[in-house]
């Protein structure tokens, strides 16, 4: 999964503008302008992500107004969700937060014979969320040390367990005041990757809140003065803040903003799975709508929502991939 990571990082990289507006991220030039087709009907029935739901929602609605006649179904309750609804043929779109587990992976092969297609919608960078007067907003955490937060088995190597914020380096009245977690339940793609790559593939604390959503992740925390949460940075508010991650102790943080997501250690595609047989060309409804994602107008969308939008040569690649021509 680092590989993963880091094309993540790489693939955004080209698409953050130098000199005064530094930072701000910007759609690739080269990525089409989408143009409607005859032909296209149906439904788009989406089964799985909450993180992807508002992406998906606003794609569908792109979508709708070039084609009226398409109905849209969409359902963000987890990425676990995701390969039992293509399974059944309850969904044609699979949005998820991490990649298909290997045993997902071979049940959908054992019912179909080959196995699903991953497409590499966009860019996120999972952060870790604090109250917006939260003093470590600005000098930030080690992962062990977030292992050391959330996690009861601690394999990160910190020496001992955070539960305190004064443990991370706070001082004042910060330094006796009790840590209160917030994260996602065992659906979640992000809380299996938070798992994997924060906690070191460690187990979760019982004390953590486990919210139904990305947002009610971020509601908690910003309700809760010593509260710290873990969402993807497209739900950011105004009353929480993000908080500095470093690999390992002593590293240099990094903010979770587009212009550092090259070193950011939590950063990661967006993943929407079809079910596409070898050899035979996808639907035009399916094939409208990856098309629509992957037009300058659906990278807008991305960047809009708070998340990062792929390269062309990304978009290009991923699309070849279902037999689409950009």
């Amino acid at each position: 999964m680092v590989k993963y990571r880091n094309t993540a990082a790489a693939a955004v990289c080209a698409l953050l503008v130098a000199g005064p507006a530094a930072g701000q991220v910007k759609v690739d030039d080269n990525l089409p302008t989408y143009k409607t087709v005859s032909g296209v009907a149906g439904t788009i029935k989406s089964v799985g992500s909450d993180t992807l739901n508002n992406l998906m929602t606003l794609w569908a609605e792109k979508f709708k107004e070039k084609y009226p006649s398409v109905q849209v179904e969409i359902e963000g309750k987890g990425s676990s969700t995701a390969p039992p609804a293509l399974i059944a043929g309850a969904s044609n779109f699979g949005p998820m937060s991490r990649a298909m587990k290997d045993k997902e992976q071979d049940e959908f092969e054992k019912k179909f014979g080959y196995k699903p297609i991953a497409v590499q919608t966009s860019i996120d960078m999972l952060a870790v969320y604090v109250h917006k007067d939260n003093p470590i907003a600005k000098t930030g955490l080690s992962l062990p040390q977030v292992d050391a937060i959330f996690s009861a088995t601690r394999k990160g190597g910190h020496d001992s367990a955070i539960d305190t914020w004064g443990q991370t380096g706070l001082s004042g009245n910060w330094a006796n005041k009790s840590i209160s977690l917030y994260g996602r339940n065992s659906a979640s793609g992000t809380y299996g990757y938070f798992k994997k790559h924060a906690l070191f593939k460690g187990d979760y604390r019982d004390s953590v809140k486990e919210q139904p959503g990305s947002s009610s992740v971020v509601q908690g925390v910003a309700s809760d003065m010593g509260g710290i949460g873990y969402s993807g940075l497209g739900y950011k508010t105004a009353d929480v803040a993000t908080v500095p991650l470093a690999k390992k102790h002593g590293d240099k943080v990094i903010p979770a903003s587009p212009d550092a997501v090259a070193n950011y250690p939590l950063a990661r595609f967006l993943l929407v799975y079809v079910n596409k047989q070898p050899g035979k060309d996808i639907d035009p409804l399916r094939r409208e709508f990856l098309k629509l994602i992957f037009s300058k107008e659906g990278q807008e969308v991305v960047v809009k929502d708070g998340y990062l939008p792929v390269s062309y040569d990304i978009a290009k690649k991923t699309l070849a991939g279902v037999g689409i021509d950009i």
